[in-house]
């Protein structure tokens, strides 16, 4: 390609005759300033037909305006199944949210028209954002909305496998809440199954695998496996120290990696599964602050990440802490299931809770199939044209009830209590007892589950008041019934209460083993556990308030509270330069600078 040296032409105020439609907001047009503001610091590049620019299961470190000619978006690209997904004209720029992630692509993008474009690397694309927020919030929001497009037109890789398979649902659910753009195929139903296994000489026995790009094909894969394929970040096989491991990135977890990256510390965020926890389940989260429309539980995630990636914290997923160790210089070493250790110097216990599972007779033959514990578009496509039940009385399944209610002919909420308001906020009563395909039953518990073929058929529900009994006819099953923390792991080396909470504050001091903090020079701190420089925040600790914006307010609470441990210790932080800011060039959060002050 070559260069050139004259002013980039003026973005056309309408698009090319044969430009996709701009339908969602994610493909934005910029304006003339916008891209005389980038071309200052980029490079004009002469491009060609057929000329390929990103190329589909490669990482790309360039972000690309067009300036002349046209650029299609390419799946499967160079194989007998591609398709043209998008034609963009000048004036639009290409990527995704894997370009800010570091992913791979999960398309090609490849000239149509001859043409010009402009280049800038992304780390200078990430300077220049930070002094033009309106730009970054532009280019963020098109990234969030064609991500959320490469999902629902099912590109990216394939997942091939059987329904009743738990190695295709691990693998599933992996993909979905880390919002990966893939397929599934299902081996019993889908008549694409069995072609594919015979073009890759495969025995349905040997399902599930994972297709990428028609060249390589891993037999199921662990999800550790399946990050590399994509290009997700895992902890380093050699050991690394730092000055702040969060365990879980839930709200709690990601406003702490937020927090203590942009305060100095060298911050490692890690998860078993995906950023987000069980809030990224929640189709609409609508009293979150800040959000008058209401925001997903996994566009918040993807903004919680990309916001901590912006100060320097390293995000590790999928990364399994199976042991918590304390160390005698005063550092704790975690490692991890799959091998390896960090050590810090501070940890923060962010691993949330999980939906207790509905103990009733039978339901072990449909948990997977039928049964669900999160109510996502994962679990919607598996019943869209059956009638469900939700079974919680709580705001999760409020949120799912109405997520589900979109998507399916009717929705069943079983509540056991005889007040649909008891546990739930008031605004989604309001919008359940309005909603015309919800049908609430009170005093109504789960007793047993009526299946064939190995799916759900009915529920067995019993009015706890009159003990009458029927059979609800119903394809699925939402259990929302409270939750139970993810501390099996800790083992003794924190004190629990006998629910499995992790203490904090006095409590854990009253419970803490021998000299623990004799020689500290001061108390446990309010999110401190029984060990000084363990904190805990959000749902895993003991007493916490089971709501997205108190779990986030805890997760920077505990980061006011590590620096008050790092000023009553000896043991040198590794700060990054200037002390109090994060490193330059971090991509910018919408209308958001650096926040450098402690958090309170």
């Amino acid at each position: 390609m070559a260069g050139g040296d004259r002013p980039p032409e003026a973005a056309p105020d309408e698009a090319v005759s044969f430009e996709t439609p701009d339908l969602y907001g994610a493909y934005p047009r910029l304006s003339q300033a916008q891209i005389a503001f980038l071309a200052e610091h980029g490079e004009r590049l002469r491009v060609e037909p057929g000329q390929v620019l990103v190329r589909e299961g490669e990482r790309c470190a360039e972000f690309l305006v067009i300036l002349i000619g046209s650029i299609e978006i390419v799946e499967a690209h160079g194989t007998p199944d591609e398709r043209v997904l998008r034609v963009h004209g000048p004036g639009r720029f290409l990527g995704e949210l894997g370009l800010l992630q570091g992913q791979v692509a999960f398309y090609t993008a490849r000239v149509r028209e001859p043409g010009e474009v402009l280049s800038l690397p992304i780390d200078r694309l990430r300077v220049l954002v930070a002094r033009d927020p309106i730009l970054g919030d532009l280019i963020l929001r098109a990234y969030l909305g064609r991500r959320a497009l490469l999902v629902g037109v099912g590109a990216g890789f394939r997942i091939l496998g059987s329904r009743y398979s738990p190695d295709t649902r691990r693998l599933r659910e992996f993909a979905a809440r880390n919002r990966l753009p893939h397929r599934w195929i299902d081996l019993e139903a889908d008549e694409e199954a069995e072609a594919l296994l015979r073009r890759f000489s495969i025995p349905p026995e040997e399902t599930p695998i994972v297709i990428w790009r028609d060249q390589r094909v891993l037999r199921n894969p662990s999800n550790a496996e399946l990050a590399r394929l994509i290009g997700l970040s895992l902890p380093s096989v050699e050991e690394t120290r730092s000055d702040l491991i969060i365990i879980g990135s839930g709200p709690a977890g990601l406003a702490a990696a937020v927090y203590g990256a942009s305060e100095g510390l060298t911050t490692a965020l890690l998860d078993a599964i995906a950023t987000g926890g069980q809030a990224s389940t929640s189709s609409l989260i609508e009293n979150y602050f800040g959000f008058p429309s209401g925001i997903s539980g996994s566009d918040l995630a993807e903004r919680g990440e990309l916001q901590a990636r912006k100060f320097g914290a390293q995000v590790w997923v999928p990364a399994e802490a199976a042991l918590l160790k304390p160390e005698d210089d005063g550092y704790y070493r975690v490692t991890f299931a799959d091998g390896g250790d960090v050590v810090s110097h501070t940890v923060v216990l962010a691993t949330g809770a999980w939906y207790r599972r509905l103990e009733v007779p039978g339901i072990e033959r449909v948990e997977g199939t039928s049964v669900y514990y999160a109510a996502t578009v994962y679990e919607a496509q598996q019943c869209s044209a059956d009638p469900v039940a939700v079974v919680g009385g709580g705001n999760s399944a409020g949120q799912a009830v109405l997520f589900l209610a979109q998507r399916v002919p009717r929705v069943h909420l079983l509540i056991r209590g005889p007040d649909l308001g008891a546990k739930m906020s008031r605004y989604l009563v309001d919008q359940i007892e309005r909603h015309p395909r919800v049908n609430v039953l009170l005093n109504s518990e789960v007793r047993g589950v009526v299946e064939g073929d190995d799916v759900l058929r009915a529920v067995v529900v019993e009015n706890n008041r009159t003990g009458e009994r029927r059979n609800l006819v119903v394809r699925a099953m939402f259990v929302f019934i409270g939750t139970r923390p993810r501390t099996t792991w800790l083992g003794d080396v924190v004190a629990l209460d006998d629910r499995g909470f992790v203490l904090t504050g006095a409590s854990a001091q009253a419970r803490a083993s021998g000299t623990v903090w004799e020689g500290q020079g001061r108390t446990c701190l309010g999110l401190e556990t029984s060990l000084p420089g363990v904190f805990a925040a959000g749902d895993v600790r003991s007493g916490s308030v089971k709501r997205v914006a108190s779990a986030a307010g805890e997760g920077a609470m505990a980061i006011h509270q590590v620096h008050e441990h790092l000023g009553h210790t000896t043991v040198d932080v590794a700060r990054h330069p200037d002390d109090t800011e994060a490193p330059s060039g971090r991509f910018t959060e919408p209308g958001g600078g650096h926040n450098t002050s402690p958090a309170h």
